[in-house]
């Protein structure tokens, strides 16, 4: 699968609108490519140069229907998406989507990783990373990814 973004390509860097330092905007992705086989979606995003032994995670979106093949900037930082889908925690404790925010120095990677999936994951709102993880072992039909960067 093919993972683009209207804000930014593959290995540039992320706008500041998209970042904890601008807006805090969900950047526009869309992907393509997808199996006959998928049922849903999920993607999720974090940056393995947080200064931490885990990736820090920004976005973790679940249940994204099959027949969906994007998310708009901006999307809404709640638990339930319109047209169906929910979000999960991100490490900064919140619902939605959280900007890069890295310390001061050089740049940190983004990557925005979308799963295919032959199965809806039915995780109530508010799922970890890791919740999804679990969930989605023997269910990834295809992925893609897209890698930003975003440094102060």
């Amino acid at each position: 699968m093919e993972l683009t973004s209207t804000a930014f390509q593959e290995g540039t860097f992320i706008p500041k609108q998209c970042t904890g330092d601008g807006k805090d905007l969900s950047p526009g992705l869309q992907w393509s490519g997808v199996p006959a086989s998928t049922k849903s979606f999920a993607l999720i995003v974090d940056d393995p140069d947080a200064p931490r032994k885990e990736p820090w995670v920004h976005w973790v979106v679940y249940d994204l229907p099959g027949n969906i093949h994007e998310l708009g900037e901006g999307t809404l930082a709640s638990e339930d998406l319109p047209g169906g889908g929910k979000q999960g925690k991100n490490d900064f404790g919140n619902i939605g989507y959280g900007g890069p925010a890295p310390p001061p120095g050089k740049p940190h990677r983004y990557y925005f990783k979308v799963y295919a999936l032959d199965t809806q994951l039915n995780l109530p709102a508010g799922a970890s990373k890791q919740d999804v993880e679990h969930a989605m072992k023997g269910h990834v039909v295809a992925q893609g990814q897209l890698m930003g960067k975003y440094s102060r």
